[in-house]
C-alpha cells in the first residue's frame, strides 16, 4: 500500500497538558515537544501516534472525529478514565448503547466500547 496513516493530529488549547491526559490514558509517552506541538506514541518506532498542535480558540461544537476504544472491561476503564480528567459526554447516543461516550479534558469525544469478547460475536 502506498498510504499509511502516520499519526492522528488534534488542535488543542494547552497541547502540552493534553498530550499527558493521553499518555496516561494509553500508556503512552511523549516522542517530541515543543511549545507548538506535542507528540505522543507507544514508543518511538511505533505510528500512528497522536500530535497535539496549539491553536488559539477552544472547541466549541461535537468532533466530525472521534476515537474508539475497546478495553477488556469498559466500566472500569471509564472509571480509570474519569479520575485522570475525562468527564461524560452526552452526544445524542440515547440510554440503550453499549459504549459510553466520554470528552478528554479539553472537550474531545471519545467512546470506551463494549469488552473485546463481546465484539467478536
Amino acid at each position: 500500500m502506498a498510504l499509511s496513516l502516520y499519526q492522528i493530529a488534534v488542535d488543542a488549547r494547552d497541547p502540552r497538558a493534553l498530550a499527558r491526559f493521553w499518555c496516561r490514558a494509553l500508556d503512552w509517552q511523549v516522542l517530541f515537544e515543543d511549545p507548538e506541538e506535542v507528540v505522543i506514541g507507544p514508543d518511538q518506532g511505533t505510528w500512528p501516534g497522536i500530535v497535539f498542535l496549539a491553536v488559539p480558540e477552544g472547541k466549541t461544537v461535537k468532533n466530525r472525529l472521534h476515537l474508539d476504544f475497546s478495553p477488556d472491561d469498559r466500566d472500569a476503564e471509564v472509571a480509570r478514565l474519569l479520575a485522570l480528567g475525562a468527564r461524560r459526554a452526552d452526544v445524542g447516543q440515547g440510554e440503550d448503547v453499549t459504549w459510553v461516550v466520554l470528552a478528554d479534558p479539553e472537550g474531545n469525544e471519545f467512546c470506551v466500547l463494549s469488552p473485546k469478547a463481546s465484539l467478536v460475536e
